[in-house]
C-alpha cells in the first residue's frame, strides 16, 4: 500500500489511483491535474478525449514560458490564451483516471455520482543522461518525469433547504452601513 498526500475520511465513499515515476514531463502533468481537478469523472474523461483528439487544448497557468497563444485555451479562460496538447501525458493520466473509476467499481460506488476530488502532480527524480556537445565536452540530458495520484470521490445526495418564514423580516444592510454601525467615536467635539 502506498502513502497519498492526504487520506481521505473513513467515512467517505472513495476510490484511490496513483503512479510513480511516470515517463511524461512534469510540467504537462501538473497543468492536466490542475484542470481536471474538482470535474466530475464524466466531464474529466470527455476533456482528456478532446484532447487526444485535439479538439480542446490543456491551459496552461503557470508553466507558460515560450507557449503560444490559441483560440481554444481563450474559449478555458487560460491567462493569455496559453494552451497546447500534450498527448503522451493526456493518455497517461487518462490511464490513471480509468484506473481509478475501474477501482470505485469494483469497492461498489456510483460511477455517475464520482467527480475528481484530489488530483497531484508531483516531480520525481530526473532521469539523467549525456549528450555529446562541441569541442569534446559533455551535457546533461535529463528527463522530468512524474508522480501522479487522483482520489473520487461520491457525490452525497444535496439537503433541500428548510422553509424560513422570516425571511421578510430581515433588511440587508451593506458592509459599509456594518461598519458605520460598529464604528465608535473617540474624543471631543460638537456633534
Amino acid at each position: 500500500m502506498t502513502r497519498y498526500s492526504i487520506e481521505p475520511d473513513s467515512g467517505s465513499r472513495t476510490s484511490k489511483s496513483r503512479g510513480s515515476h511516470l515517463r511524461v514531463h512534469f510540467k504537462h502533468c501538473r497543468e492536466i491535474t490542475h484542470h481536471i481537478n474538482g470535474m466530475p469523472t464524466t466531464k474529466a474523461m470527455k476533456f482528456l478525449n478532446d484532447v487526444l483528439a485535439f479538439k480542446t487544448c490543456v491551459p496552461f497557468v503557470k508553466f507558460t514560458g515560450g507557449i503560444g497563444g490559441t483560440a481554444q485555451a481563450k474559449n478555458l479562460k487560460a491567462p493569455g490564451n496559453r494552451g497546447r496538447w500534450p498527448v503522451k501525458a493526456t493518455a497517461v493520466v487518462k490511464d490513471l483516471l480509468s484506473n481509478a473509476i475501474s477501482n470505485a467499481e469494483t469497492k461498489g460506488l456510483d460511477t455517475e455520482q464520482l467527480y475528481v476530488s484530489h488530483a497531484q502532480c508531483n516531480r520525481a527524480p530526473a532521469g539523467r543522461r549525456r549528450t555529446y556537445r562541441a569541442h569534446g565536452r559533455i551535457g546533461k540530458y535529463a528527463s522530468q518525469p512524474a508522480h501522479i495520484e487522483f482520489i473520487l470521490t461520491e457525490r452525497k445526495e444535496g439537503v433541500q433547504k428548510g422553509d424560513d418564514m422570516d425571511v421578510e423580516d430581515k433588511v440587508k444592510i451593506t458592509k459599509k452601513q456594518a461598519a458605520k454601525s460598529r464604528f465608535v467615536k473617540i474624543g471631543g467635539g460638537t456633534d
